[in-house]
């Protein structure tokens, strides 16, 4: 009872400083006023005492000399030109003719709200602030809950019963709502610029609707004195009429009513609610709301009017089992409805952002209840799926009808291509890991039935017709909204047939998806045509078209893959990767470049899922002559045809990419044989042995030398920078296999029963000439760190064979370190090396190679080391000193050879 004595209390004394405040500035208005006038008619007087320049310059002063201020001020009024006291004295003769303004009631009934001219205006500091518009919002809030706090009293104190409670209370609102209304019928006025959200009319109308929301809820819900329908209705008539008098009273008052209104069917309880009257409550609401936001071009009011009806069509349809479909049919109807016929009636095409901002609403929101009813299986036999159909082609109706919803397009393709994505996924799928490669089980049927198969031809064929449509429209004016028509129009037929595909087709083969497949890549190969002769200039090429043709090489993709097996899309695509690079010969669109290359990207994917291309089962044993050989031997020469015809017609980056995709598939295909080869015709999983390994090794260092040779003939950053790429694999492998892992040292594999033509010349040897003759073909044509490093391994490829033969020579076909080493064999090591530091060195003088003369410093420093510290220690007798003896015979021969080769270069 305290509580409700102070805040009422509290209430008045807040209003009457607020009326006494009033007062006090109508009267220093007042005061302002005639200063004002007092100042310009003082301005007016000096003016016509000020002689001319002239009179002034030869007159002699009859009084005493003025201060300096004036006399500044005299000085500045005589230099002022003729035309300039003309405008002087109009600007004083209109306010002289002017009213008084004696308060902010002084605008006369009718007139429009406006605030003071802007210049008279500042910028308001924080007591402004807290003496207009906090307060203001402040005793609009406390007369709410004052109203509240008075019928809270009343209960407590048991002054009155419920029924009188009621009445004060809605008396007290209608007191609120008229006086707001009296208030702006007497002329009132902001005082000050920049005070609308303190518009005391607009906040006396929204407490007194607060309050009367409160009370018709209170008769409903606490006492039970009217009934759920009686409360409905008056509680909707209470929100629209707020909402109607936002015309008069600002948008925020809207906003407030719209929140009423759609707080209203959950503040009326009943056990048997009717969804029509609430969606029919709704759709008026939605009507209300656009009809006053078009009028005064809301923004805000008309966005949210749209979020809150979409948001009671997801309540709705989350809430009840038995759901009306209808319904939901029903106000998305009104939605779209108010949106292209209310909301962007005769509203201007041109926009800061392209697209009406409020549209985004009735796209996200219609769009999630169409995906919503496609995706429930329950819904599927009552019709769920065709309302969806019908909701998604009303979006796109509405993107077609008004330029300004586009969004209603992202919407409306979002929906379906989402739906349909579920609906293949419907069924769930296994994942197993096996050679290699992902086999898909389905553990459950699709639930849906042929209904989905149906609109989905429906929507498939609704966007395919919308979009070309919509990018032959804009593809002269508006490329981006060309493209986005483009673009849904190819997503969403794709992905309804890749969806309908994978839940109902077959997927080892099927030859209805794969006519549809190719039906579809036809039409939007003739639609692209057709947008193209519509851009300026016709025929460029631009992104819409770009868009359509990778749609129709997407629906080629699909085609092989639903109407061949794995072997044979392999070998169809690589085919298919020059048809757009033949294409060029007709049409310079740049788009058909990058088509080959992704159709190249489709057949590494192909290799990577199967490396086999047709199954381990079917590839049979024999060398060379089998599915391997076609399987990366057509793509590879695809891939080529591709390079050589871009080369030639469009050129640039993609005739770069498809010279590496032809080097790259030649290269798989030589290492794919030769792993068949040497594992019987098996290719596993299991990591190759250094046999296999050299083979790689070769491969790569031979096609580094292939492109370094191509480059030469045909120069081109993919040869150049590809070879270099080769090398450094190549050096990379030789490196990490065969100097570690797969080093016969350490794995003890056999070398082989015959003493030359075994694994060593295999694994070492050969790859040494290789890369030694890789590093001669660079010299002069690749970077010098690229040569020495090439010079370098090959070196060490050297000093390992060498090494290795060695051993094998003292331990046979087996020459893991488990056996240990003998003395004689210690010593053979440090002579060898030393052989070999002194071969190298003659080598580096005579091709003039600082490489190799640098590669046998090292090992004459390697021999150096291993005498002082090993020999030294592990040989004994002669063996020991033989070891020394060589070592300084070898040193000193070096020494005077590079003397001899110093002085020579002196003379």
């Amino acid at each position: 009872m305290e509580l409700g004595i102070i805040s009422l209390v509290a209430v008045i004394v807040l209003f009457a400083v607020v009326v006494r405040q009033q007062k006090r500035i109508t009267v220093l208005e007042f005061d302002l006023e005639g200063l004002r006038k007092a100042f310009l008619a003082n301005r007016e007087a000096m003016l016509r005492m000020a002689p001319p320049a002239a009179e002034a310059a030869s007159a002699e002063p009859a009084t005493a000399l003025p201060d300096d201020a004036t006399k500044e001020a005299m000085t500045a009024m005589s230099e002022a030109a003729p035309g300039e006291r003309e405008k002087l004295g109009q600007v004083e003769a209109a306010d002289a003719q002017a009213p008084a303004e004696p308060g902010p009631w002084s605008r006369p009934h009718g007139e429009q709200l406006e605030a003071v001219p802007a210049a008279a205006a500042k910028k308001p500091d924080i007591e402004t602030a807290l003496g207009t518009r906090w307060a203001v919002w402040v005793g609009g809030l406390a007369l709410a809950l004052g109203g509240i706090f008075l019928v809270r009293y009343s209960i407590e104190a048991g002054i009155f019963g419920p029924g009188v409670r009621l009445t004060m209370a809605a008396l007290f609102g209608l007191i609120l709502v008229g006086g707001g209304e009296f208030i702006r019928r007497t002329g009132f006025r902001l005082p000050a610029e920049g005070l609308q959200s303190a518009y005391v009319p607009a906040i006396l109308t929204a407490a007194g609707a607060f309050t009367l929301f409160g009370t018709v809820y209170a008769a409903h819900g606490i006492y039970g004195f009217i009934g759920p329908g009686s409360a409905f209705v008056l509680l909707g008539l209470i929100g629209v009429g707020t909402i109607a008098a936002a015309l008069v009273h600002g948008q925020a008052l809207g906003g407030v009513g719209l929140v009423g209104s759609y707080l209203t069917p959950l503040l009326v309880a009943s056990e048997a609610p009717n969804h029509w009257a609430l969606f029919g409550f709704l759709a008026i609401v939605l009507v209300a709301s656009g009809v006053i936001a078009r009028l005064r071009d809301w923004a805000p009011l008309m966005t949210a009017a749209f979020a809150g009806s979409g948001l009671w069509s997801l309540l709705y349809l989350a809430s009840f089992a038995e759901t009306d479909l209808t319904i939901l049919l029903f106000i998305g109807a009104v939605t779209l409805g108010v949106l292209v016929f209310i909301w962007l009636r005769g509203r201007a095409v041109a926009s800061p952002h392209g697209f009406d901002i409020p549209s985004i609403a009735p796209a996200v929101f219609v769009g999630l209840t169409a995906l919503a009813l496609a995706v429930d299986p329950s819904l599927s036999d009552v019709g769920g799926m065709a309302v969806a159909t019908v909701l998604i082609a009303g979006l796109l109706g509405a993107a077609c009808y008004r330029r300004l919803a586009i969004p209603a397009l992202f919407g409306a393709g979002a929906a379906a291509a989402l739906a349909y994505a579920y609906v293949g996924l419907g069924g769930r799928f296994l994942v197993e890991f096996s050679s290699g490669s992902i086999a898909f089980e389905g553990t459950s049927p699709a639930p849906f039935g042929a209904t989905a198969v149906r609109y989905g031809i429906m929507l498939a064929l609704v966007f395919v017709a919308a979009g070309l449509w919509g990018a032959w429209r804009f593809a002269g004016a508006a490329r981006i909204r060309a493209v986005a028509w483009a673009g849904w129009g190819v997503a969403v037929p794709l992905a309804v047939l890749a969806a309908t595909w994978i839940a109902f087709g077959n997927l080892d083969q099927d030859y209805s998806f794969a006519g549809s497949a190719l039906l579809l890549a036809a039409v939007l190969v003739a639609g692209a045509e057709w947008v193209a002769r519509a851009e300026r200039p016709p025929l460029a090429g631009g992104p819409a078209v770009s868009v359509l043709l990778s749609g129709a090489g997407a629906a080629t993709l699909l085609m092989f893959h639903m109407a061949l097996g794995g072997g044979w899309t392999t070998l169809a695509l690589g085919v298919v990767a020059a048809v757009p690079a033949y294409a060029t010969r007709f049409r310079s669109y740049p788009v058909l470049g990058w088509l080959s290359v992704a159709t190249a990207v489709a057949v590494l994917g192909r290799m990577a899922f199967d490396p086999t291309i047709v199954g381990e089962e079917f590839l049979g044993t024999t060398p060379v002559f089998n599915r391997l050989l076609p399987g990366y031997g057509v793509p590879a020469l695809g891939a080529a045809y591709a390079a050589w015809q871009l080369a030639r017609t469009t050129n640039g980056r993609p005739r770069l990419a498809m010279e590496g995709f032809a080097s790259l598939f030649a290269m798989l295909g030589v290492a794919m044989l030769v792993r068949h080869a040497m594992n019987g015709g098996v290719i596993d999983a299991g990591a190759p042995m250094l046999a296999e390994q050299s083979i790689y090794t070769l491969i790569a260092i031979g096609g580094g030398a292939i492109l370094i040779s191509l480059d030469l003939r045909s120069p081109s950053p993919v040869f150049r920078y590809g070879s270099l790429a080769l090398g450094v694999l190549s050096v990379t492998s030789i490196v990490l296999q065969h100097f570690a892992n797969l080093n016969p040292v350490y794995t003890d594999e056999s070398t082989g029963g015959i003493p030359i033509f075994n694994l060593l010349l295999l694994g070492y040897l050969l790859p040494c000439l290789a890369m030694a003759g890789l590093a001669w073909l660079a010299r002069g044509k690749r970077p010098r760190w690229y040569v020495a490093m090439l010079a370098v391994v090959a070196a060490m490829l050297g000093f390992a064979y060498a090494t290795l033969s060695v051993r094998r020579l003292f331990h046979g076909e087996f020459i893991g370190l488990w056996k240990g080493f003998t003395q004689l064999e210690t010593y053979s090591y440090s002579a060898l090396w030393l052989a070999m530091g002194v071969v190298l060195l003659a080598a580096g003088v005579r091709l003039g190679s600082q490489a190799l003369r640098i590669a046998s410093a090292g090992l004459v420093v390697i021999a150096v080391a291993k005498v002082f510290l090993l020999d030294m220690s592990e040989l004994e007798g002669v063996l020991r000193a033989l070891s020394f003896i060589g070592l300084g015979a070898v040193l000193i021969g070096i020494g005077l050879f590079y003397q001899r080769m110093l002085a020579a270069a002196a003379k």
